[in-house]
């Protein structure tokens, strides 16, 4: 294998910048055998095979063999494996820890279709959290009938014991992680909301890295905004929570332990923002107050991160089987003692059958249009929408309300006749914890695979994406994110826990 150096030296030599060769919209000699499929968007070619305008950065790759290609990406490999860039597969029987797959053909994003995505996940977020706010609170969304009681009062992301609880600036959402999906006709749509414990930052901030070490005279010239400075705005938002308590804060965030599949994102987000990484033994409620143990004795905790689910939090008003979390929290959140993030019961607005009234909860809270639209969904708790459903199941996405990671996820069109008849059963059974959304055929993207002969080859995949926005005094989105591929041809299924990769995620901007 080549080393670090030989390898940086042969990609600035190749990727060396030809100016008679990569011009916008013209081919490249690799992409000749790379043909975009029909009825689908491809993020890098138009359907006549010409590269986009704002992909010319990635023609120097294509100016590369795919055994180029396919060395760069082993040394990425070794470099993820190095670093410890690993998630755990809970579905084996091994407790397999693998290292998250990273293609080495980037996504990237033009300025113009960042400034527009951007504006609309802010509007999001700002509405998610307003609508966390209200439910928690005066529940005017419910009183005025926009959305029907039972079906947040029943969701099992309703927390009661937290009703009332009011954190600092009134923001209950921190950390968001917005799905979005882009169609056939190009337009991202939203697919779902993950503002419990959003995950990936760290494996696109990974990604990042690599590209620079391989590719840094690509990155130099391409005016690719940075991300590096995820971290920082992190600690910086929680910091800004906690003004509003607190001085000289102490913050900690809490890990299930080395077991969860996103262990590697607790430990390299602790290390980056310079706080410490507790587990629940760490810890103690004490007079209402938050307390960490250490060789000197207790600390105070003000602020914590939390990465685990609500239910483990506190077993004194949720499960009291749990060992992940500690005793009293919920009591020294409501003393004022402590802040929690992202706040405790904000996976209300994770429900899918939520999901569906978000472009409404942006009228109502904000008096705006929805910016970014959302995939049409159809709640199977409704009798007439079921029965119509369930009349044309085959052509319907069924997904349980709760769920995550892809788990439970039926596409009709691809599901044999048995899993439409398990599907059923389960619909009829529990209506409420089902929505069924109209197939969305998710664009796809060159990327670095192996034919049947185990030879490298450039193949479209489908690719989703999973920006990430802070919410402190203001929201900030990172200038990037994680683009998840599909592996398998075919697939539509992008994560990790199924088999998905990621890919770095470029966007030009001219102040980049």
């Amino acid at each position: 294998m080549l080393t670090q150096p030989d390898l940086e030296i042969q990609a600035a030599a190749i990727l060396q910048w030809k100016s008679n060769a990569s011009s916008a919209g013209k081919l490249v000699p690799l992409s000749q055998a790379y043909f975009p499929p029909a009825g689908f968007y491809d993020e890098m070619f138009t359907q006549s095979a010409g590269l986009r305008a704002h992909c010319s950065p990635a023609g120097r790759l294509f100016e590369m063999t795919p055994d180029q290609l396919a060395k760069l990406r082993s040394e990425a490999g070794r470099m993820l494996l190095h670093q410890g860039v690993t998630f755990n597969v809970y579905t084996e029987r091994t407790g397999s820890e693998r290292i998250f797959p990273f293609d080495i053909i980037p996504r990237i994003i033009d300025y113009q279709t960042w400034s527009r995505l951007e504006a609309g996940l802010i509007q999001r977020v700002k509405a998610l959290n307003a609508f966390v706010a209200d439910v928690y609170g005066d529940g005017h969304i419910l009183k005025d009938g926009l959305i029907a009681r039972d079906l947040i009062l029943e969701s099992p992301q309703y927390r009661r014991p937290v009703v009332g609880l009011k954190p600092p600036l009134d923001v209950f959402i921190t950390i968001a992680g917005i799905d979005l999906v882009r169609a056939d006709d190009g337009a991202f749509r939203v697919l779902e909301d993950n503002v419990r414990t959003p995950s990936g930052v760290s494996y696109a901030l990974e990604n990042r890295r690599i590209t620079a070490r391989l590719m840094p005279e690509v990155l130099r010239t391409s005016g690719v905004c940075a991300i590096e400075n995820y971290p920082a705005d992190l600690l910086s938002c929680l910091t800004e929570l906690a003004a509003e308590r607190f001085s000289n804060p102490t913050i900690a965030l809490l890990t299930p332990g080395p077991f969860n599949s996103a262990f590697f994102e607790h430990v390299f987000l602790s290390q980056q923002m310079g706080v410490e990484l507790v587990e629940g033994q760490d810890l103690l409620c004490k007079e209402h107050k938050l307390w960490m143990k250490t060789v000197h004795g207790l600390k105070r905790v003000h602020v914590l991160y939390r990465r685990i689910d609500d239910d483990f939090l506190d077993p004194v008003v949720f499960r009291p089987d749990s060992q992940l979390g500690v005793a009293g929290l919920a009591a020294a959140l409501r003393a004022g003692n402590a802040i929690v993030v992202n706040a405790i019961g904000t996976g209300i607005a994770d429900d899918k059958a939520v999901y569906a009234y978000t472009p409404d909860m942006i009228r109502y809270y904000l008096g705006e249009q929805p910016l970014l639209p959302i995939v049409d969904t159809f709640l199977l708790r409704d009798p007439e929408v079921r029965e119509k459903v369930l009349r044309d199941l085959d052509q319907y996405v069924i997904k349980p309300t709760g769920a995550s990671g892809g788990y439970g996820v039926v596409i009709g069109p691809r599901a044999t006749d048995r899993q439409l008849a398990e599907v059923r059963t389960r619909v009829e059974r529990d209506p409420r914890s089902y929505i069924a959304q109209l197939p969305v055929k998710l664009s796809v993207h060159p990327t670095l695979v192996e034919d049947a002969d185990g030879q490298p080859v450039i193949a479209p995949r489908h690719v989703d994406f999973r920006p990430f926005v802070l919410f402190g005094r203001s929201p900030k989105v990172l200038a990037g994110g994680l683009t998840r591929v599909a592996l398998r041809e075919g697939a539509l299924i992008v994560n990790s826990s199924q088999g998905g990769g990621s890919k770095d995620t470029w966007v030009l901007g001219p102040s980049c």
